[in-house]
């Protein structure tokens, strides 16, 4: 079906087509017709269908122009969620200056986002908690709600958002339309579903999304900040003609295109900001071969057909499964084979690589990146038979007078030879980086632990320790979610969390502890920056927290005394009332 068969406004006909979409999804069909009907709607649906686009563009289809306050209010797991359904409803409402989205996330300036709501935001986009959070402040007020949305409402059950999305569901007006997304229905969502709905319709969409066939799909793995040069090393090594990269941002674009030309590499990047007759430049380059590596965003290689790209790299994983095919399907076109590389630092990102290979069925195996011996004795011998074989053919037997003048009795053909293979070859060797950081073997063992963990075995685990506690407000729930939307790892992952006064531990795998510090470094919980480490057993502070009263703890102490939650019958209470 075509968008232009859905009865939506002119507007943002317009602006879908300024996309480069004309059909829908099959989620996009079945869904914009109820929620522009009013009714309340349930859709099954996996990540990487159209679900933003199912969402997004009835919503802004029912917002009213001359109404004030926030209309529609839509829920997200994560602030890159957010973020991005808010990119995508600014797409869909180009030409509406009235509607006004706003993203709301923790990790972010509580203040800007103030701002923000106060110059008359009517479509906003969040985290539960800090929906929450602004609710508590005043300063989101949803009392003229008429839609809101939970989008992966699996997934937010997961992290332990379900009592904020209880409270806010309970906190928003009556007559509204809810619409609930979700790749899977286990009973939770069904509960929530048979309380906050009224008569939903229920809509279930399969994935058929189906890689490209004839395209060789490979990982590598490298240390974090070391994906540039991964990116040179694989360049020298395989030689292709034709290469597409593709980043997230402009801004990556920008400077992995500034560094690629620095090094020597026939290089051009090209995305949205770039004037129409720049673009054009770079792409005819690319298509003549004057340049034979192009970088691009997913927005602007959008349309692009150029045959003989026999590589594509992923030097950023996309954020949308559905992009992952697009940029794949670049190579291996016209019944050739194509080769597809994706270049990953960190858990986070193996476990958005392993969510690709599950949308698109299909294993997409680890490499070993090349040994730089490997790649320059590979390149001398290449060269060596291209010299073997111009030998033989006679091409440059002209020449052999100059060679016979440069000999002397210093001086023989073989040390000539030896120069003018060093002289061919210096410029390539000089691009192939040196990646360190991680052996091979531990490489192999990261890996095999993560691939044992993805199936929900935590195995042996350790605590590590959150220095905020019950006296910032700490809820289990705030710290699941801290912890799943920074590390990138699933729920399940995480063990036991206890809370005390002061401070909070919870268990996590003991291969994953090294992952878990590093990405919570400088996180929020709950507006409070927080520090984590490593969890050395604190039985003595712990007592020493007993002793000083500084409050409720949510276990007692082995061998301790629980405290009466008041503070008084405890030792030196009356002192300090004085003091």
């Amino acid at each position: 079906m075509l968008f232009d068969e859905l009865n939506l406004p002119e507007q943002i006909l317009r602006a879908v087509a300024d996309m480069g979409y004309e059909e829908t999804t099959e989620i996009q069909q079945k869904a914009i017709p109820v929620m522009l009907s009013g009714r309340d709607l349930v859709g099954k649906s996996n990540t990487g269908t159209g679900k933003t686009a199912a969402f997004g563009i009835p919503a802004i289809a029912l917002m009213q122009r001359d109404k004030k306050g926030v209309q529609t209010l839509i829920l997200c797991p994560t602030r890159e969620l957010a973020m991005q359904a808010t990119g995508e409803i600014r797409k869909f409402a180009k030409y509406m200056p009235w509607i006004k989205p706003c993203a709301v996330y923790g990790g972010a300036s509580m203040e800007l986002q103030i701002r923000e709501l106060k110059r008359g935001a009517n479509i906003i986009v969040g985290t539960p908690g800090r929906v929450m959070d602004h609710m508590r402040r005043g300063t989101l007020k949803l009392d003229g709600l008429s839609l809101i949305i939970l989008d992966e409402a699996d997934e937010m059950l997961n992290m332990g958002f379900r009592e904020d999305i209880e409270t806010i569901l309970h906190d928003v007006p009556e007559e509204r339309q809810t619409a609930l997304f979700s790749a899977t229905m286990p009973p939770p969502i069904m509960a929530i579903t048979k309380q906050f709905q009224r008569d939903p319709e229920l809509i279930k969409v399969e994935s058929k999304a189906r890689t490209v066939d004839g395209i060789e799909q490979s990982y590598f793995e490298v240390p974090m900040g070391r994906k540039t040069d991964a990116l040179r090393l694989l360049m020298t090594a395989f030689e292709p003609a034709l290469a597409m990269v593709f980043c997230n941002t402009k801004k990556m674009v920008d400077e992995l295109t500034e560094a690629l030309v620095s090094a020597g590499y026939k290089a051009a990047g090209l995305h949205g900001d770039m004037k129409q007759a720049s673009r054009t430049q770079v792409l005819s380059a690319f298509k003549t071969g004057r340049i034979n590596i192009l970088i691009a965003t997913d927005v602007a290689a959008r349309g692009i057909d150029v045959e003989g790209v026999d590589m594509v790299f992923n030097y950023d994983l996309p954020q949308d499964n559905e992009y992952y095919i697009h940029r794949i399907g670049r190579t291996g076109r016209a019944g050739k084979s194509g080769r597809a590389y994706s270049i990953i630092s960190g858990r986070k990102q193996f476990y958005e690589l392993r969510d690709i290979s599950k949308f698109i069925k299909t294993d997409i195996p680890r490499e070993e990146l090349p040994d730089r011996n490997e790649i320059i004795a590979r390149k001398t011998e290449r060269f060596s038979e291209k010299l073997a074989a111009a030998v033989e053919s006679g091409k440059y037997s002209a020449f052999r007078s100059q060679v016979e003048k440069l000999c002397t009795e210093e001086v023989t053909a073989e040390d000539i030879a030896a120069a003018l293979l060093g002289m061919r070859l210096s410029k390539d060797m000089k691009n192939i980086p040196e990646i360190t950081g991680l052996s091979r073997r531990e490489y192999r063992d990261t890996s095999a632990t993560r691939e044992s963990g993805s199936r929900g075995r935590r195995g042996k685990t350790v605590k590590v320790e959150i220095s905020a506690g019950r006296s910032n407000s700490l809820a289990p729930n705030f710290v699941l979610g801290a912890l799943v939307e920074a590390t990138g790892m699933p729920g399940k992952s995480f063990g036991k969390i206890d809370i005390y006064d002061r401070f909070t531990t919870v268990e996590v795998p003991e291969a994953d502890k090294e992952h878990v510090l590093d990405a919570m470094s400088g996180v929020k919980i709950n507006g409070q920056r927080v520090t984590v480490k490593a969890y050395e057993g604190r039985g003595e502070r712990i007592e020493d927290d007993r002793r000083r009263g500084s409050g409720r703890r949510s276990k007692p102490v082995p061998g301790g005394r629980p405290r009466a939650r008041s503070g008084r019958g405890r030792p030196g209470y009356e002192n300090r009332r004085k003091g």
